[in-house]
Protein backbone atom coordinates (compact mmCIF):
# COMPACT_ATOMS: atom_id res chain seq x y z
CA UNK A 1 0.00 0.00 0.00
CA UNK A 2 1.35 3.66 -0.91
CA UNK A 3 1.59 5.51 1.84
CA UNK A 4 -0.89 9.28 1.22
CA UNK A 5 0.89 12.11 0.98
CA UNK A 6 -2.21 14.64 0.92
CA UNK A 7 -2.11 15.86 4.35
CA UNK A 8 -0.26 18.33 5.29
CA UNK A 9 0.04 18.73 8.65
CA UNK A 10 2.75 21.35 8.96
CA UNK A 11 5.00 24.20 7.37
CA UNK A 12 8.40 25.29 8.76
CA UNK A 13 9.58 28.63 7.95
CA UNK A 14 12.97 29.42 8.88
CA UNK A 15 13.12 33.03 10.54
CA UNK A 16 15.91 35.83 11.44
CA UNK A 17 14.30 36.64 14.86
CA UNK A 18 11.96 34.38 16.30
CA UNK A 19 10.79 36.67 18.84
CA UNK A 20 9.55 39.63 16.32
CA UNK A 21 8.08 36.55 14.58
CA UNK A 22 6.55 35.54 16.99
CA UNK A 23 4.91 38.63 17.80
CA UNK A 24 3.88 39.28 14.68
CA UNK A 25 1.87 35.95 14.28
CA UNK A 26 -0.24 36.35 17.85
CA UNK A 27 -0.84 40.23 16.59
CA UNK A 28 -1.84 39.33 12.82
CA UNK A 29 -3.24 36.21 13.21
CA UNK A 30 -4.23 36.04 16.56
CA UNK A 31 -3.18 32.83 17.92
CA UNK A 32 -1.00 31.28 20.33
CA UNK A 33 1.95 28.87 20.24
CA UNK A 34 1.90 25.44 20.78
CA UNK A 35 5.22 24.91 21.21
CA UNK A 36 8.57 27.63 21.99
CA UNK A 37 11.77 27.98 22.83
CA UNK A 38 14.58 30.24 21.94
CA UNK A 39 14.67 29.11 18.64
CA UNK A 40 11.52 28.46 17.33
CA UNK A 41 7.28 29.13 18.05
CA UNK A 42 4.80 26.80 16.60
CA UNK A 43 1.23 28.36 15.96
CA UNK A 44 -1.75 25.83 15.30
CA UNK A 45 -4.16 26.98 12.78
CA UNK A 46 -7.25 25.87 11.62
CA UNK A 47 -5.84 22.41 10.46
CA UNK A 48 -2.24 22.61 10.23
CA UNK A 49 0.93 23.75 12.72
CA UNK A 50 2.90 26.58 11.48
CA UNK A 51 6.77 26.63 12.82
CA UNK A 52 8.92 29.59 12.99
CA UNK A 53 12.24 28.29 12.91
CA UNK A 54 15.43 30.59 13.23
CA UNK A 55 17.65 30.52 10.61
CA UNK A 56 20.81 29.06 12.30
CA UNK A 57 18.61 26.24 13.86
CA UNK A 58 17.59 25.76 10.33
CA UNK A 59 20.60 24.23 8.75
CA UNK A 60 21.04 21.60 11.01
CA UNK A 61 17.10 20.66 9.48
CA UNK A 62 17.74 20.84 5.70
CA UNK A 63 21.35 19.72 5.85
CA UNK A 64 22.85 19.27 3.32
CA UNK A 65 20.20 21.26 1.51
CA UNK A 66 21.11 25.36 1.71
CA UNK A 67 19.23 27.42 3.76
CA UNK A 68 18.00 30.67 1.60
CA UNK A 69 17.04 34.41 2.50
CA UNK A 70 14.57 36.94 2.02
CA UNK A 71 17.27 38.67 0.16
CA UNK A 72 16.38 36.35 -2.72
CA UNK A 73 12.76 37.30 -2.76
CA UNK A 74 9.97 35.05 -2.02
CA UNK A 75 9.69 31.20 -3.40
CA UNK A 76 6.35 30.35 -2.51
CA UNK A 77 2.89 31.85 -0.85
CA UNK A 78 0.39 30.42 1.80
CA UNK A 79 -3.06 31.36 0.97
CA UNK A 80 -5.57 31.79 3.45
CA UNK A 81 -9.25 30.84 2.15
CA UNK A 82 -11.48 33.99 3.62
CA UNK A 83 -15.44 35.17 2.91
CA UNK A 84 -14.28 38.53 2.86
CA UNK A 85 -11.01 39.84 1.30
CA UNK A 86 -11.79 43.38 1.54
CA UNK A 87 -12.62 42.92 5.33
CA UNK A 88 -9.79 40.69 6.13
CA UNK A 89 -7.49 43.67 4.52
CA UNK A 90 -9.38 45.91 6.59
CA UNK A 91 -8.52 43.47 9.85
CA UNK A 92 -5.13 43.36 8.50
CA UNK A 93 -3.94 47.14 8.24
CA UNK A 94 -5.61 47.83 11.62
CA UNK A 95 -2.92 45.43 12.52
CA UNK A 96 -0.34 47.34 11.27
CA UNK A 97 0.66 45.20 8.50
CA UNK A 98 1.10 46.79 4.87
CA UNK A 99 -0.73 45.24 2.12
CA UNK A 100 1.55 44.39 -0.57
CA UNK A 101 -0.94 44.23 -3.49
CA UNK A 102 -4.99 44.05 -3.55
CA UNK A 103 -7.67 43.40 -2.95
CA UNK A 104 -8.59 42.81 -6.11
CA UNK A 105 -10.05 40.58 -8.84
CA UNK A 106 -8.36 37.81 -10.57
CA UNK A 107 -9.62 36.06 -13.28
CA UNK A 108 -9.60 32.68 -12.22
CA UNK A 109 -12.86 33.84 -9.97
CA UNK A 110 -10.96 34.66 -6.73
CA UNK A 111 -10.45 38.02 -4.54
CA UNK A 112 -6.83 38.35 -3.18
CA UNK A 113 -4.53 40.57 -1.43
CA UNK A 114 -1.30 39.48 -0.22
CA UNK A 115 0.89 40.66 2.50
CA UNK A 116 4.32 39.86 4.34
CA UNK A 117 5.70 38.46 7.73
CA UNK A 118 8.80 40.33 9.39
CA UNK A 119 10.78 37.57 7.24
CA UNK A 120 9.46 38.21 3.57
CA UNK A 121 7.49 34.96 3.68
CA UNK A 122 4.10 35.99 1.22
CA UNK A 123 1.01 35.84 2.59
CA UNK A 124 -2.49 36.37 0.34
CA UNK A 125 -6.00 36.53 1.50
CA UNK A 126 -8.26 34.97 -0.93
CA UNK A 127 -12.26 35.28 -1.42
CA UNK A 128 -13.91 32.99 -3.98
CA UNK A 129 -16.00 35.18 -6.22
CA UNK A 130 -17.75 32.50 -7.28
Amino acid sequence: MTPSLKSVGAITMFVQDALVSKDFYERVFEVKTVYEDENSAAFKFDNMIVNLLAIPEAHGLITPAIVGDASHGSNFQLTIWVDDADAACASLTSKGVSLINGPMDRVWGMRTACFADPDGHIWEVAQSLN
